[in-house]
Order: C-alpha cells, then structure tokens, then sequence
C-alpha cells in the first residue's frame, strides 16, 4: 500500500516527465538539433513579412530544437518588434548578440528596438557595439547617423557617415537624405 505522498510524488514525477518541451527548455548536448533548427528558421524567415503569426510559431520551434540557434532569436525578435512587443524583441536580440559576437544585425536590431521604447541612449550603445563588431555595416551606420540627426548631439564620425551613405547605399531614398545633410562643416 502506498502513502498518499508517494502518490503524489509520483503524479508529479509522471508530469514532470510528460511536460513539454518550450524554446526555453534546457535540453541536454545530444538534444539539441541545430540542422533541424536552421532549416525551422529559414521558413520562419521567408514568412516574416507575410505571415508573422506562423513565422513566430516556426522561429519558436527551431529555438525548441536548438536554444542556442542565435539567427531564430534574432529573427523571432524581429517578429516581436513588428508586433511592438518591444520588452520581447530586447530579449531575443540580447540572446542573438551573445550567440553571435561577429554579427551586427542583432546590434542594429536592438538599437532599432531601443529607440522605439525611446531609450535613445542605449540605442546609441547598440549601434556604436554593431560598428565595432562591423565597422563597414552600412545599416549600422544608417541607424547611428539617422539617431545622431534627430539628438542633435555632436558626433565626429557624422560627416564619413553621412558620406559613406550618399555614395554607397543602394537606396535612392538614403542617398537623398545623407546628401541633404552632408554639407561641410567649418
């Protein structure tokens, strides 16, 4: 005859056991399935823009398959930004920056995040962070000068930022702007 506390104890053994598994689940090194979690996040990214719905579940299941996947947090921050889940976004682009210390999308991204929560200080770290990981990153430098422009704030790298976007983006849009406020100054 059991005791109820052996009863229960097993319960909530059983349950423990049966629990499923989340994107946040440490699963052990042979776990862990980071093909199956590149190819889950390449569909999740091709759906970015025209599913966001079904591209979160996708990036949530690659995460599942390999927590430490950096690309599926920072493409599920993406979606969460999208969706103005800005305290998410953070949190994936955090993961996305340690998992991937050479990468300046993740920098960018949180930068574009913090200055939407209007965090504009933080935002500049993260931008200054994604040129020193990626000093040649157009996007970054895009973010900072756009950041710079809007403070006010003296910032030396201004004019070779500004020059670099009016001769080098693709976007007929962003060479406009940098050569409107590309004037040399005395």
């Amino acid at each position: 005859m059991r005791t109820p506390a052996l009863a229960l104890f097993l319960v909530a053994l059983a349950a423990c056991r049966a629990a499923p598994v989340g994107p946040y689940t440490a699963l052990g090194e042979g776990s862990r399935s980071t093909t199956e979690a590149e190819k889950l996040n390449r569909r999740g990214a091709d759906l970015i823009q025209s599913d966001p719905a079904e591209a979160e579940v996708l990036l949530r299941e690659a995460l599942t398959k390999d927590l430490f996947f950096g690309p599926a947090h920072n493409n599920l921050g993406v979606v969460y930004l999208a969706q103005g889940k800005l305290y998410e976004a953070a949190n994936e682009f955090e993961w996305a920056r340690k998992l991937l210390p050479g990468n300046p999308d993740p920098r960018i991204n949180l930068a574009l995040c913090m200055e939407r929560a209007g965090r504009t200080e933080e935002a500049r770290q993260a931008y200054d962070s994604a040129l020193e990981v990626a000093p040649e990153s157009l996007a970054a430098m895009q973010g900072a000068a756009v950041l710079v422009v809007r403070s006010g704030q003296p910032e030396p790298r201004l004019d070779s930022w500004l020059a670099r976007i009016a001769l080098e983006s693709e976007d007929a849009g962003w060479r406009a702007w940098a050569q409107a406020r590309n004037i040399p100054r005395n």
